[in-house]
């Protein structure tokens, strides 16, 4: 089993070494990571300056670039190879509901889908890593289930999971779960800066909106590592006879000869 790994919070982040400590011994793994933070970077690549990789004094490769970058570099050239599953995380912090659009984290897991590859993104839901060991024994048990059961070898799936931090022997089964629903984020910050320009910081994420059961907001309240499954296309199926008939009525453009 080859396993590629990355995140979004950088190579040295504790998320990442705890799980590179957790699956190590389940396959080949290899680490490809930012070199800095780079949290709701979500999909994005580079394409307008080079890209660099480094090696760290553990051996892990790090990228001046965004979570995609590291995961579309491994994949069409550094490796060499295509491996069996590519894993991501594990976050400082938790990606739900509408979480999973802007996260670096599910980002670089997504790049590996999109390449035909498994793959699983990990986050806890708190930031600050409190228990961190439990979250990397329980993203393990997940990883080593998938192996033994040969599902990496299946058709390319896309798993986002968020892992309550709590002492291991308090954390329930695994729950799948959608995904909730946030409210809208809370407003930017401004401040006058030394050169008396105004700044902006984004603000926070907001409060969950759809935390019913069922959702992955509820599950993870209850103490159950969540696991939803996700996909890519985004067209609103249900609406596109509507759209369609909408479209039916615009003027329609001059022929050319």
């Amino acid at each position: 089993m080859r396993i590629l790994l990355s995140n979004d919070d950088g190579y040295q982040a504790p998320g990442i070494v705890a799980l590179y400590e957790a699956i190590r011994d389940l396959g080949e793994v290899e680490v490809v990571a930012p070199e800095h933070n780079n949290s709701a970077k979500s999909n994005a690549l580079t394409l307008h300056a080079p890209l660099y990789v480094n090696v760290a004094a553990n051996g892990f490769r790090y990228v001046n670039g965004t979570p995609a970058d590291c995961v579309h570099v491994a994949l069409t050239g550094l490796l060499g190879y295509k491996p069996d599953l590519v894993v991501s995380g594990i976050n400082n912090g938790a990606n739900m509901g509408d979480d999973t659009i802007y996260s670096g984290t599910v980002g670089a897991a997504m790049e590996g889908y999109l390449f035909g590859i498994p793959a699983i993104a990990f986050s806890q839901v708190e930031k600050g890593w409190s228990h961190l060991d439990a979250a990397a024994r329980k993203a393990r048990e997940l990883v080593q289930y998938l192996v033994a059961h040969h599902r990496a070898q299946e058709a390319p799936w896309l798993l986002n999971v968020n892992i309550p931090n709590r002492p291991y022997g308090e954390l329930k089964p695994y729950k799948v779960s959608r995904l909730g629903r946030r409210h809208a984020a809370d407003q930017v910050i401004s401040q006058t800066s030394p050169r008396g320009e105004i700044m902006y910081w984004i603000g926070g994420a907001g409060l969950p909106k759809d935390d019913a059961e069922g959702t992955d907001f509820h599950a993870s309240l209850q103490g159950h590592p969540t696991i939803t499954p996700l996909k890519v296309d985004l067209t609103d199926h249900d609406a596109l006879r509507y759209w369609a008939q909408a479209a039916a009525q615009l003027p329609p453009g001059e022929e050319k000869a």
